[in-house]
């Protein structure tokens, strides 16, 4: 198995997540964390884990995964609101059409 140094400030966050799939990965990371947590105190203190490495790493991606979900809350609402904008301009084109 290779490995590697799990380095806090190499995460990174997929783009492009809907909000309900943000939430997934959330919880998802929260119960990773929650699990590594507990190896980390079940181990002796000096054996060669890199457990809170590990967890750093995730909390990092966590974080910057949770900075997505203000984000997309934003995108959806613009996105919802151009398009309600676009049809209201729409159908005063219409009516102007055929008043």
């Amino acid at each position: 198995m290779d490995s590697y140094p799990v380095n806090p400030e190499h995460m990174r966050a997929p783009d492009h997540l809907t909000r309900e799939e943000i939430q997934k990965s959330l919880d998802e990371l929260d119960s990773k964390i929650k699990v590594l947590k507990g190896r980390a105190h079940a181990t002796t203190a000096d054996s060669n884990h890199t457990y809170h490495e590990h967890i750093a790493g995730l909390e990092k991606k966590r974080e910057l995964i949770a900075s997505k979900m203000a984000d997309a809350k934003d995108d959806n609402h613009s996105t919802w609101q151009d398009l309600r904008d676009g049809l209201d301009k729409l159908k005063d084109e219409i009516n102007r059409i055929f008043k």
